[in-house]
């Protein structure tokens, strides 16, 4: 069934469109016959096909494929550190509330650093 809007043009509610896509989808039945006989354009009721078929393809993935689980602690690997007189320490700045805590790790050892700071917030 259709409505008609304020602007004069045809609305179609979700009841009719979805019958005339399931109606598409019988064996020997062409599109065009179906929209003459529900009296709507072939090339809208394509466009409902085609929308229908893409939300079927989309949820049938959500479906099929599962949610990978996440880690609490993902591992990162870092590089051998570079020997300069130069390099500043690794610096982590804790808040909480009304206390702050500062820890400088030597740059020479950030393998050492990520251990610590895993175990502290592990």
């Amino acid at each position: 069934m259709h409505s008609i809007d304020k602007a004069g043009r045809r609305w179609h509610s979700k009841e009719f469109k979805r019958e005339a896509v399931l109606a598409c989808r019988v064996p020997g039945v062409s599109l065009a016959a179906v929209a003459l006989e529900k009296r709507i354009n072939a090339n809208l009721l394509r466009r409902w096909v085609k929308s229908a078929d893409s939300r079927a393809s989309a949820a049938s993935l959500v479906q099929t494929v599962p949610a990978a689980p996440v880690p609490k602690f993902i591992p990162v690997k870092m590089s051998e550190p570079v020997k300069r007189d130069d390099e500043r320490p690794i610096r982590i700045e804790v808040r909480k509330g009304s206390t702050q805590i500062v820890v400088e790790w030597p740059m020479t050892n950030p393998t050492a650093c990520a251990a610590w700071l895993r175990d502290l917030l592990g």
